[in-house]
């Protein structure tokens, strides 16, 4: 059964991917989606750019802990991503992500993606750093402002 996870409510471009969470725990997910036409590049296989993507959201979804109260996030600090075969229009892509390394608000992370019948398509790792959530900080005002109110 699908799950849900709070970082997709408003996140268009996993939206628009098409992307199924399959699962989505802290240090662990799992997700997949089937690549359409527009999802690939002039020679007709998966463009590298959306199996990026799609590794890069389940890095995300890895990363952020569903049941956290919002006061932080985990952002990329940095990733590396090997191509190792490709994929066509009507596969679907299925990724795993499992977090290998923590250390204060330092991790990283391997994301795995395959095709739905196991063939290795690329292998992704990223690296995390948690930071306070920006939408939750406060709106500094400038001096001028302050005056004027």
């Amino acid at each position: 059964m699908p799950q849900e996870h709070p970082i997709l409510a408003g996140d268009h471009t996993s939206r628009w991917m098409g992307i199924e969470v399959d699962r989505a725990d802290y240090g662990h997910a799992q997700i997949r989606m089937t690549l359409r036409e527009e999802m690939l590049n002039g020679f007709g296989i998966a463009h590298g750019g959306m199996i990026f993507a799609f590794a890069d959201t389940c890095f995300a979804l890895a990363c952020n802990d569903p049941a956290g109260d919002g006061s932080t996030i985990t952002v990329a600090a940095g990733v590396d991503i090997n191509f190792i075969s490709s994929a066509r229009r009507g596969q679907t892509l299925v990724a795993v992500g499992t977090v290998r390394a923590q250390a204060g608000r330092s991790g990283v992370y391997d994301i795995r993606v395959t095709t739905d019948d196991d063939v290795l398509v690329a292998e992704f790792r990223g690296r995390s750093r948690t930071i306070p959530n920006p939408a939750r900080k406060p709106v500094l005002q400038s001096a001028q402002q302050s005056e004027e109110a």
